[in-house]
């Protein structure tokens, strides 16, 4: 099971097909506005109680306990004439929270993460997802045999590559994003179809991968309206 905090989240988790297991709340918060249409225990606790089962530095007033799924495999056919996300080692929480909010705001809702990601169900992932883990699948899996298995175009977040603002996508493929630190790996690499480059104006080192990600979200739909 994994906790999620807060009244925007909660609400999230429970209009989407997660199990809920638990709610708990302080006295101050009322239960009524969370519109349960399923039967799930509410537990009054304590505002001492909720911030020692709290991740946050300001505890929220209500948190559920909410059941990790079991994801069926992977099926390639669901990813065709579409876009998806491939993420090779991202470490940070926060990213990886990022990277979900953003996908859910561009209508990619399939995530497939090498073994080393971080866990999606972290508390700060979960937190920094802000309630969209709910509509993303996750799946983990090694990448090295996944992806010559799929059969689309895999477009690498790379040095040197074609520029972004000229690359034509297509109607459908997998964005590949790297290591905070070191980027794809070489076994990685050497599968992408074509490598692409956000090319930089000004004299910052790298880019964050979460704001990386989302400008690949971004230009794709952008070329796609055309």
């Amino acid at each position: 099971m994994f906790l999620v905090e807060g009244y925007k989240s909660v609400i999230e988790f429970i209009n989407s097909p997660y199990q809920i297991e638990a709610i708990y709340h302080t006295a101050s918060f009322d239960p009524n506005v969370l519109k349960l249409s399923q039967k799930i225990n509410l537990y009054d606790i304590s505002v001492t109680d909720i911030e020692k089962i709290s991740s946050l530095k300001t505890p929220q007033q209500v948190a559920a306990l909410v059941k990790i799924p079991v994801w069926p495999e992977l099926n390639n056919t669901k990813l065709r004439q579409k876009f998806s996300l491939v993420l090779d080692g991202i470490q940070d929480p926060g990213n990886m929270g990022t990277i979900i909010r953003t996908a859910d705001w561009f209508g990619i809702n399939n995530i497939i993460c090498s073994e080393d990601t971080v866990d999606v169900y972290n508390p700060k992932v979960v937190q920094a997802s802000m309630g969209s883990l709910s509509r993303i699948n996750v799946y983990y899996t090694s990448l090295i045999d996944i992806l010559p298995q799929i059969g689309l175009p895999l477009f690498g977040a790379m040095l040197n590559g074609e520029n972004i603002y000229h690359t034509d996508f297509g109607a459908e493929g997998l964005i590949v994003m790297g290591n905070e630190g070191n980027g794809l790996r070489p076994e990685i690499e050497k599968l992408v179809s074509k490598a692409i480059t956000i090319p930089r104006i000004g004299k910052a080192e790298s880019l964050n991968v979460g704001i990386a990600t989302a400008i690949f979200c971004s230009e794709i739909n952008r070329k796609s309206f055309k």
